[in-house]
């Protein structure tokens, strides 16, 4: 069995994943929602959004792609698709294609369907789709399937450095 670090164990402890020890670091204002995750639905998002109540145009899911061989994170609505073309534009880069799955939760320290923007554990250039900033409020993965953190986006973009660019597809 693997040694947790002290920062894995003040974790557990407070009961917290590393999205929502970041959050509450940072001071910002969030609400947690959780719900069972059904591992038989085919879609996390969409069914984070089903069991939350909230619109799916307002639940983000985190997506990892490599582009130019360097990992990148794309944040866009859980009913739309990630246009990779625009995700590497938004980065100054020519080519992008979805990280391994592996590599992509060995990076950020999450599994996936619940990869969080926030409290990763290397921390990834990140690409906000610009439909975010149409909400007061979005949704996005608190770092474990079944938990979503509700934010303002202008607080995501900050704490992740993340940049804004039409990277989703309707």
């Amino acid at each position: 069995m693997a040694k947790k670090s002290k920062k894995q164990q003040q974790q557990q402890q407070s009961g917290g994943t590393p999205a929502t020890v970041a959050l509450s670091a940072a001071g910002v204002e969030f609400t947690v929602h959780a719900y069972d995750h059904d591992p038989s639905h085919p879609s996390y998002g969409e069914e984070a959004a089903e069991a939350m109540g909230v619109s799916p145009d307002r639940v983000f899911k985190t997506l990892v792609a490599d582009v130019d061989g360097n990992l990148v994170v794309g944040v866009v609505p859980v009913a739309g698709t990630l246009d990779l073309k625009a995700l590497a534009s938004a980065v100054g880069g020519k080519r992008a294609a979805m990280a391994d799955p592996t590599l992509a939760e060995r990076t950020t320290g999450y599994v996936r369907g619940g990869i969080s923007p926030l409290g990763q554990r290397k921390r990834l250039p990140t690409v906000l789709d610009d439909s975010a900033l149409g909400h007061a409020t979005i949704c996005v993965s608190a770092g474990r399937r079944g938990l979503e953190v509700e934010l303002a986006p202008g607080d995501l973009a900050e704490l992740t450095g993340a940049v804004s660019a039409p990277i989703g597809r309707g």
